[in-house]
């Protein structure tokens, strides 16, 4: 599947669940639209074009070194002082702080807001915190700026699991495995959630 089929798989979540997630992501002024308009704008360099391109026929070994480079990547905001924001947020996330985790990152959104791995890690450490509804609002944000970030997309299909919404997981961990076909636990997570909504249709 082909970046234009992932953003049309994308579009469909946003039809399938705007009840439960577009209004928290227009209280930030966004919409599905917007995010899917903006995808091919943002989180694209030369390198990591060319990382996606090799992670769509590496093996699971070089998959897990390429991914590891486009991390790298992502962590990248062009400014020292942001870099070491988002290392201090994520060493208090190491460290269970998840609240000093939460201001290191928002001072980071403050000052760098186009800046998706700010978002990103903010999400994950609201998450870690229990509260889903900013989590979830950040990673709409995370999308918007970076729509082929596989690890907010994963986490926005656990999230959508835990909600009891397995047909939209579903097409997100399909988005995954279509951007990175080796993440971890992709297709065990495709395999099961079929099985899943399989059954509940007999």
């Amino acid at each position: 599947m082909r970046y234009l089929s992932v953003m049309k798989a994308w579009t469909r979540l946003h039809n399938s669940f705007a009840a439960a997630v577009l209004p928290m992501m227009l209280c930030i002024g966004l919409s599905a639209a917007a995010i899917v308009a903006a995808g091919p704008a943002f989180g694209q360099t030369a390198k990591l074009d060319e990382l996606f391109d090799k992670l769509k026929s590496a093996d699971p070994a070089q998959a897990g070194r390429i991914e590891q480079e486009i991390w790298i990547e992502w962590s990248k905001s062009g400014s020292a002082a942001m870099d070491l924001l988002l290392q201090r947020g994520r060493q208090a996330m190491s460290e269970g702080n998840f609240a000093l985790a939460v201001e290191h990152f928002t001072a980071l959104i403050d000052h760098a807001p186009e800046f998706a791995e700010g978002w990103n890690a903010r999400a994950t450490a609201y998450y870690q915190m229990g509260q889903i509804g900013p989590s979830m609002a950040d990673i709409a944000q995370t999308l918007r700026l970076n729509p082929r970030h596989f690890g907010a997309l994963s986490g926005f299909a656990m999230i959508l699991e835990e909600l009891d919404r397995p047909k939209q997981a579903l097409e997100l961990r399909r988005a995954v495995q279509a951007i990175h076909p080796h993440a971890a636990g992709v297709s065990q997570a495709i395999d099961r959630l079929e099985a899943d909504l399989q059954g509940s249709s007999l």
